[in-house]
This record gives structure tokens, sequence and C-alpha cells, in this order.
């Protein structure tokens, strides 16, 4: 065990000491000095106090002046900050002082005061050992049984603490082992119920050592029958300390991982639980036992340096550990923010991690200063506080998590609800980390102002039962429940229409229509649910939405006049519809642009051209609206054959090509009749042209056309049907004598030379080869006659 470690248990062992030694010594010039008094006394104070109490009146002015006397500073105190005191021994005004002069002063008296407590201690003690004042020499005997007394008392109630604890192990492991690995619950109510359940038996077992305690010092030490003061201290002390003390194995339960509120590690709890641990005994078991006997025994003057001095002590020790653990905690921070997700926690762990120790530090100095110039509330107050603002912060962590833990995960719907509206949990998943950080947001709010409120920073009861703090909660509770009614409303309209849009599970598969005024309809609606719901809430939170009304009714007056165009294209796209002139999917002309509509609204349509282009056509320009999509389409196909071939031979093979498009498994469904053949429609320049009208189903017509066309190649090509294309004839002309003259042309001799050797006969290729061979002998005469 460090220096560090030990100082605290060792001052304390040592204060009870000094004080059990004391006490004998001057047991006798105290208490003979003020028995008969207080015997005198005892019985006219209790008559007085009945007769007040039993007056109703006198009752009441006794409450209202303890509670103005609780109210304020003590006397000492408010006449030490009082600017008089400041003023006192100069030439300023007491209404000139200003608040550092004021807190200099104050902080001048509290030292002189410190100085006078520790010269009267010294006095006393010197006194003391010196025999000077006391009457009496000092006696062993009776020091010795007092010590041994207590001590026993003190071994015993630990004692049997302890094996409380050792037999209550196994049932802490099992609820622990419930709270890490059952089922059933959340993990964070798990943790919660797990945590009250040991809470609980904790509290049994310091009960019963409690108990025990007192059964040993009243029947076991001294006098049975009879529990003496020293014991009477001790135990009370060790039952507030032992319940403060479990109060800390909740937040940091160093051996059973399931029993640990805080998300720590177990070292890092093992570390804080003890010294919190030796925090706690060092100043409780002082304050609570060392200076009331020093008080009882010696004298109140030192007993109130005993006191001062295990706040000075415990004051060192705290400002020790926590420079110590500066570094180290301000790294648990940062992994700890680097975890959040939400972005003002975030941010808030990171700026707690470099100035925790600050705000440590101040929290200790203001324990030690309180103590100092408020001895009889400071402790008090300071613990009340303390205990509200860890409750506080471990409500919200707790609160927090498990809302993290329930709704923070991915929400699953079933598989037959994902079936009939699969964008619902997509939908879901996107509010929920939303409403998250809301709720997260008014959880950290909601614990600020606690701790604030804890330490006197933010009277929180009477803000709220102001005017001001009731509307202020009264408006967010009912905005919160405005938008959770719109969100449902949203919700429930948003899944019907795609219900209705499912063909699984709607009416079969939604005709184009349907789609198309019902994804309108979806759009206006989340227009008109975001307009109505935030007019409601601007309403509510108090600004009158009167004059916004208006002048959006003026607005939309100026637009209308000021934009006829657009009003144009509203209005006509109205029309087009309600006529169901088009609809998503269709393939329509529209102001002169052919393609897809891929996009409708209430004033334009997107259209996507056979290019890939996409077009935006506003309804102001649309003259006319063509649908190629509109209940079947024709395949009007145009076929020319030479004025050679046979009219009713190209019918023929025209209809004998149809019924190989019908037998097709990938076009014959489209059909929705037999071919139509118009006949011949032109007798033209080079061909004769047969018309013929096939009807698909809507859309098809093209994709039918082409096959067809492929079809009707084949059979001609197999039945010897010349399909005319343009020739071109070449005429020399003739002479005078009827004859005709040759044509001059002129050939490459190169390219010629390769065409003729590739298309020539093998033995001529032969030939060439011998006549092209460099070695082959060359003849002297020239084979080759000129034409």
């Amino acid at each position: 065990m460090t220096s560090l470690r030990l100082l605290p248990w060792l001052s304390v062992w040592m204060l009870a000491l000094f004080a059990m030694l004391a006490g004998p010594a001057m047991a006798q010039t105290t208490l003979s000095a003020e028995s008969d008094a207080s015997v005198a006394e005892e019985q006219p104070s209790y008559a007085a106090l009945a007769d007040l109490l039993e007056d109703e009146q006198a009752r009441q002015e006794l409450i209202e002046l303890l509670r103005n006397q609780a109210s304020e500073l003590p006397a000492g105190v408010a006449a030490e900050l009082s600017p008089e005191a400041a003023a006192a021994g100069g030439n300023v005004a007491p209404e000139d002082v200003s608040l550092p002069r004021q807190l200099a002063e104050l902080t001048s008296r509290v030292v002189g005061d410190v100085g006078g407590q520790i010269e009267q201690a010294a006095a006393i003690v010197g006194n003391m050992f010196t025999g000077q004042g006391t009457g009496s020499s000092f006696d062993m005997a009776a020091f010795m049984s007092a010590a041994i007394n207590l001590g026993i008392v003190i071994v015993a109630t630990f004692a049997i603490f302890m094996v409380f604890r050792r037999l209550a192990k196994s049932l802490f492991t099992k609820i622990s082992g419930w709270s890490q690995q059952g089922t059933g619950l959340t993990p964070v109510l798990r943790l919660v119920l797990c945590v009250a359940v040991a809470a609980v038996v904790d509290i049994l077992l310091i009960a019963l050592a409690y108990v025990g305690g007192n059964l040993v010092a009243t029947f076991a030490v001294g006098e049975t029958g009879e529990l003496s003061t020293r014991a009477s201290l001790f135990l009370n002390a060790f039952l507030i300390i032992e319940l403060l003390k479990a109060g800390v194995r909740m937040l940091f339960s160093s051996r059973y991982e399931g029993l640990r509120l805080l998300p720590i590690s177990a070292q890092e709890a093992s570390y804080w639980n003890r010294w919190l641990a030796r925090l706690i005994g060092m100043v409780g078991y002082g304050l609570m036992v060392v200076v009331p006997l020093v008080n009882f025994y010696v004298a109140a003057t030192l007993g109130q340096a005993v006191g001062t001095l295990i706040m000075l002590l415990a004051f060192i020790y705290a400002v020790g550990v926590v420079l110590k653990n500066r570094v180290r905690l301000r790294d648990n921070l940062n992994q700890m923010s680097a975890r959040s997700t939400l972005t003002a926690s975030r941010v808030s762990l990171q700026l707690f991690a470099r100035t925790w120790h600050l705000f440590a530090l101040i929290y200790f100095l203001m324990v030690f200063v309180l103590t100092l110039t408020r001895p009889g509330d400071a402790l008090p107050f300071v613990l009340y506080a303390t205990l509200k603002t860890l409750g506080a912060v471990v409500v919200g962590l707790l609160l927090s998590a498990f809302l993290t833990q329930t709704i923070g995960r991915r929400i699953q719907l079933s598989d037959d609800l994902r079936r009939k509206l699969p964008l619902l949990e997509v939908r879901l998943n996107s509010y929920v980390p939303n409403a998250l950080r809301v709720l997260r947001t008014v959880i950290v709010v909601a614990v600020i102002m606690v701790v604030l409120d804890a330490w006197g920073a933010f009277n929180l009861a009477a803000w709220y039962a102001s005017e001001r703090g009731a509307n202020l909660v009264g408006n967010l509770i009912s905005v919160a429940v405005i938008l959770i009614v719109a969100l449902g409303v949203w919700l429930g309209l948003a899944s019907l229409i795609e219900h209705k849009l499912n063909p699984e599970t709607g009416h079969g598969e939604p005709s184009a229509r349907a789609k198309t005024l019902l994804s309108l309809f979806r759009n206006a609606l989340a227009i008109a649910m975001v307009t109505i719901t935030g007019m409601i809430v601007l309403s509510e939170i108090g600004i009158n939405i009167g004059p916004l009304i208006a002048g959006a009714g003026v607005l939309g007056l100026a637009i209308g006049f000021g934009a006829q165009k657009l009003v144009q294209d509203v209005i006509t796209g109205v029309f087009i519809q309600v006529e169901n002139a088009m609809n998503t999917g269709d393939v329509v002309t529209v102001g002169g642009v052919t393609g897809t509509a891929e996009r409708l609204s209430i004033r334009s349509v997107g259209i996507r051209d056979l290019s890939g282009t996409y077009h935006i056509v506003p309804f102001s320009s649309v003259d006319t609206v063509s649908n190629y999509m509109r209940e079947y389409g024709n395949h009007v196909g145009e076929y020319g054959i030479g004025y050679n071939e046979s009219i009713d031979e190209a019918i023929e093979q025209l209809q004998l090509a149809f019924e190989d498009l019908k037998a097709s498994e990938e076009h014959g469904h489209k059909l929705l009749a037999d071919m139509t053949v118009a006949g011949v429609t032109a007798l033209a320049d080079s061909s004769v042209n047969i018309r013929v009208v096939i009807k698909t189903t809507p859309g098809d017509q093209w994709a039918v056309g082409r096959a067809y066309n492929r079809l009707v190649k084949l059979r001609f090509d197999a039945s010897g049907i010349e399909i005319p294309f343009p020739h071109t004839t070449l005429y020399f002309g003739e002479t005078k004598g009827g004859k005709t003259p040759p044509a001059n042309v002129r050939i490459l001799e190169a390219k010629a030379e390769k065409k003729r050797t590739e298309t020539a006969p093998l033995s001529e290729r032969s030939e060439d080869a011998l006549q092209h061979n460099p070695e082959h002998h060359k003849p002297d005469h020239d084979d080759v006659d000129e034409t």
C-alpha cells in the first residue's frame, strides 16, 4: 500500500486514539461543570418546549423562524461577508466595497479563524499532557477499558459484515450471471433489476451487521444492557458510511460485471471503488466518530480543529488522486466520445475530457470551503447535491442506453408485413435515428437542469411552478404529440398507398393511371402534411399564424398574376391527369418529343427518348398528346416486290411469315388478332407495294414488327421473290453507223494482277509463279497478246 493510500486510514485511527486518550483525562472537569446546570435546566426547557408546541400560533411562528434561519447564512459568515466588515479598518465606505475585496476579507478571516483553532487546539493538548486545568491525573485503566471495548465493537461489527458478505457471494454471482446472460428483457432492464436486487441484499447485510454490532456492544461489552456513547457513535457512522459505500458499489462494482451501472472496465471500477471508499471512510468516521468524541470528552474548540484537519487531509488526498489520474481518465473519456453516435454527446465528452480535473478540483475546494464557513449544514448540503447529481447522471445514462437498445437498433418487420409493405421497414429505420437523437437531447437537457437545481444554481421546482415554465413544458409536450400524430398519419396513409400499388396485396397489378395518380397523391399528401403540421406547431408555440396565412394568400395571388405560364402548366396538367392522357411508362409524343414518360408531376412531364436524352416538357407547351400504349398497337408494314413477281404468291409468303410469328414463343402471345392484308397500296417506280396490319398488345408493336420483317425476308429469299432495290445502268452511246464504241476502261495492274491470280485456276497460278520467279528464264518472244 502506497503512502497516499495509507494516509486517510492512518489519520483517522490516530485521531480516534487521540480522542480516546483525551477522554478519561478531561471527562471530570468537563462533565462536572456542566452536569449541574444541565440537570437544573432540563425539566424547565422541556416544559417550555411542550407549551410552545401546543400553541398553534406559536408553533407556526417557530416554523417560519426556522425556515428563515435555514435559508440564511450563519451569522458569523454573513457578518464576514458584509460590506461593513470588508470596509473595517479602511477609508472606503461600505457601499463602495467591491466583491473581490469582500472575498479577500472573507478569506483572510477564515484563515485567521483556522489559525486560532490550531492555537487553541495546541494549548488544550499541551494542558492535557502537562496536567494544567484538568484537576485530576490521567486514568490509564479507564482509557484502556474504553479503548478495548470500542475496539471489540469495531472488530465484531466488521467481522459480522464480512462473514455475511462472504455467505452472500454465491448469490451475488448468480445475480450477476443472470444480468449478463439472461433472456426475456433488454440488457439495460436486466442490469437495473439485478442491481436493485443486489442493492437490497447489500442493505440487508449492512442492517444485519449493524444489529449484530449493537448486540455485541449492549450485551458483550461493558455493562450488560447499556449501549455506550462511543459504541453508538461508531455504529451509527458504520450504518451511514456502509450505505454510502453500497451506493458506490452500485456504480463501481469491481467483482461482479453484471452489477455495475457505469460502462467501465473492471480495473477502472476497482480503482475508483477503493478510492471513494477510503475517502468516504476517512471523512465519515472522522466527522461522525472522532469529532463528536473530542467535542464531548475534551472541548468543542479542539473538535472543530480536528474536523478542519480531517477535511484538509481529505482535500489533499482527493487533489492528489485527481492530478494522478488526469491523463488516464481523459483518454477513457476520449474513447467514449469516439464511440458516441450523437454529435452533441461526442463534443460534450471531448470538452469534459479536457476539463474534468478542473471540475473535480473546484468541487473538492468548494466542499472544503463550505465545511470551514458553514460547518453546521455544509456536509448535508454537499452530500445531498452530490447524490442528486450522481442519480441524475446515472438515470440519464441508463435511460439513454435503454432507448438505444429498444429503438436504436434496426427495426425488423415480419416477412408477411415486409411483403405487403416493402417500404415501411426502410421508412421506419430512417425515422428512428432522428427520434433517438431528439430524445437524447431532451435527456441531456433534463439532466443538466436537475444538476443545476441540486447545487442551487437553478430552482427547478419554482421554474416549473411558474407560468413560463409550465407553458414551456406544456408546449413542448403538445408539439411532441402533434409531431407523433402527424408522423403516424403519414405512415398510415403512405402505407395504404403502398398497399394499393403492391400487386401482391392489392387488386392485382395496378394500372398505369392508378400508379400515376397515387404517386401524385402521395406527393401532394406529403406537402399538405408538412404545411399543416408546421402551421399547427407554430401556433402551439405561440406564434400567430394569421399573418402567415394572409401573406401566403397574397403571395399566391401575386405568383398567379406574375407566373401565368406556371398556372397554365398546373391547370393543363390537372386536366391531362383527369383525362388519363398518359401515365408513367407510356410511349408518347408530347410537344414534338417522342419517348417514354418517366416522371409525371402536376406541372411537367419527363420523357426519355430513344437516344437516352431526358426531356422535361411543361404542360403549357403541349397541344397534342400522342399515346402509343392505349388498349392495343398496330404494326403497319409496307413490303415491295418486283414487277415480274406474282402478287398472290407474295401475299401467300406474307401469310406464312405471320404463321411463323404466331408460333414464336417470344412474340406469339403478343398478337391480338389475325393479320390483315390491305392489298396493293402503290405501283411505285421500281416495286409493287403490299400493306399488312398486325394488331398487338400496347407497346409491343415495334418488337413484333422487327420480328415479322425478319421472317418476311427469310420467306421471300426461300421462294425466290425479288425485293427490288435501286439499280444503275451504264450506257456508252452509239456511232452513226449503229456501232457501240469500246469503253475506255483503265485497270490498276497491281490490283488487277492480284484479283486475276486469286480467281485463276491452279494451273494458271503455277505458271504465274514461274513467271514471277527471278531465277526463271524469261522467253525472248512476248507470249502475251495485246487486246
